[in-house]
Parts: structure tokens; C-alpha cells; sequence
């Protein structure tokens, strides 16, 4: 039986982004908004969100949760899409009612937004580096604890590739794994053995001769940690030499977005880069109120 993969259907992120905001909201809300209490119940309002600088607009399932569950009677409407891109203070969504609930919901729809935003860009850069390649760029298990399916979700927005969601649903094998194990055929052909479920199995090699060694042992998917150019270029040669026994190369460890290209062009499948969603800088949104 196969471990399934985590479904990221709009049914799906909606329940994710429910259950995300009802944490949120309890962190920050407890057991109600004094400052927001200043402002009569009665009160309706206008409010626009708007960028302060150029992004890819990612999270609106996680806003949108966020009004349901604290402003239900608010209308919205968005005005840059999710996915596509904004520019610096353009206003992406517009919304209309009760002030005191909206100024509540205001922080936790923004910090929603801006760091699934942040990582949807900043994946974007990294796959327009590789356009024309064919190289995937892939995430990494380096997420915000809590927040893992929701920045997944934003590199898959960014137009990247989701790498296994944690540990339960695919094999990656490292360093430490391959030493404790008795090295690379012997744990190659144990996870073969115990882990028929997962969606794939991956080993980490440092030198060609494990790179040989694990192709032949059978391996399908092969992570190249911290190679030289030159000897990944003798990788991908290698590999191809094997026809339809070949795996798929992975590249890991020292890769930049300046360097990026030129990794791609050695003709590997996928880069995996934990700065997609580990080293984000926030995309700058604010929220105005009219009528006040």
C-alpha cells in the first residue's frame, strides 16, 4: 500500500487553512481583542489590502479563513488573484464590514499573508533562474514548525516542487543513515525491504564511486551533496550511461540563486533548496480602513 501524498485540492487547503487560523487566532485573540473593543459593534467599514512591494499573492485560503471565523458577515473581494503577481502598492484585496471585527482579524490574515506570499516569490525567482532547464526546483522538510503544508502549499504556488512532506511518506537516506546502516547497498536494499509504502526512496552520495555503487544497487533517486561542477557534470554523464536504469539526480548543499543556472544546466532533475521556505523575508502588506 502507498503512503498517500498530502491532497492539495482547494476542499483540502481550506480545512488546512481553517484549523491553522483557529491556532492562530487563539495565540493571538485569547479571549478577545481589548484595543478592537474601543470601536462600536455598529460600526461598518471599508478596507483594502495592499502590497508595498512586487509579489507573487499567496494565502488567501488562510484570509479568507480568517474573516469567516472572526468578521462571518464581511464581503470580499480580490483584486490580484492567488498566484499571480502584484505590484508594489497595488491593492490586492478589497473588503467591506463591521470595523471592530475586521481591525481584530487584521493581523492574523496579514501575517498569513505575508509569509506564504514571501515564499511564493522567493521560489518564483528561483524557478524563473531555471526556465527551459528542465530542472525542478524542490523544497525542503526546513519549514516553520506548524506551518510545514501551508509553505509547501506556497512553493507550489511559486511554481516549485514539493520534496517528501516529513518523514512518514518517502525515504531519504543520509550520511549518518548509510554508516549506521554498513553502507550504501546494504541500506539501499533494507529500505526496499521496510518501505515498500513510500512514494520514493532517495540516497544521499558525496563521491562518484557511491554514486556507482547505488545505481548498482538499484537506486532510482539519487541526491548529489555538495559536488563541484565538474563532478557533477561526470554524474549526470555517468548516469545517463545507464539508459532506463537511470535515476533521478538531485542536487543539495551550497546552492545559490547566482549559481542556480548554471547547476540546472549540468542537466540534473531537481535542486532542493531549504531558503525556499527557511530563509524568507516577509512581503511588506498593510491593511487601510475608509470610514472610520
Amino acid at each position: 500500500m502507498t503512503t498517500p501524498f498530502f491532497d492539495f485540492s482547494p476542499a483540502s487547503m481550506a480545512t488546512l487553512a481553517a484549523a491553522d487560523v483557529t491556532r492562530a487566532l487563539a495565540e493571538d485573540v485569547g479571549p478577545g481583542d481589548l484595543t478592537a473593543a474601543l470601536i462600536d459593534p455598529a460600526r461598518h467599514t471599508r478596507a483594502r489590502i495592499l502590497a508595498r512591494e512586487a509579489a507573487v499573492v499567496c494565502g488567501a485560503p488562510w484570509v479568507e479563513a480568517t474573516l469567516r471565523q472572526v468578521a462571518p458577515t464581511a464581503t470580499w473581494t480580490w483584486l490580484v488573484k492567488e498566484g499571480e503577481t502584484c505590484a508594489a502598492d497595488q491593492v490586492v484585496l478589497a473588503l467591506e464590514g463591521p470595523a471592530q471585527a475586521l481591525l481584530t482579524a487584521e493581523r492574523t490574515a496579514l501575517n498569513f499573508l505575508q509569509l506564504l506570499s514571501a515564499v511564493a516569490s522567493r521560489t518564483a525567482l528561483h524557478v524563473q533562474a531555471v526556465a527551459g532547464t528542465g530542472t525542478h526546483i524542490v523544497d525542503t522538510r526546513k519549514t516553520l514548525p506548524g506551518l510545514r503544508l501551508a509553505q509547501k502549499y506556497a512553493v507550489r504556488i511559486g511554481g516549485g516542487t514539493n520534496h517528501r512532506i516529513g518523514l512518514y511518506d518517502a525515504v531519504l537516506i543520509k550520511e549518518n543513515h548509510i554508516a549506521a546502516a554498513g553502507g550504501v547497498t546494504a541500506v539501499l536494499q533494507r529500505a526496499q525491504a521496510l518501505a515498500p509504502q513510500a512514494r520514493f526512496i532517495e540516497i544521499e552520495v558525496e563521491t562518484l564511486a557511491q554514486l556507482d555503487e547505488a545505481l548498482d544497487a538499484g537506486a532510482r533517486m539519487v541526491l548529489l551533496d555538495n559536488m563541484d561542477l565538474p563532478t557533477l557534470q561526470e554524474a549526470v554523464r555517468r548516469n545517463a550511461a545507464r539508459g532506463d536504469k537511470k535515476a533521478v539526480l538531485e542536487i543539495s548543499g551550497g546552492v545559490t540563486l547566482q549559481g542556480l543556472r548554471t547547476l540546472a544546466e549540468t542537466g540534473v532533475d531537481r535542486i532542493s533548496i531549504g531558503g525556499l521556505t527557511k530563509d524568507v523575508k516577509a512581503t511588506d502588506y498593510s491593511m487601510r480602513f475608509q470610514d472610520l
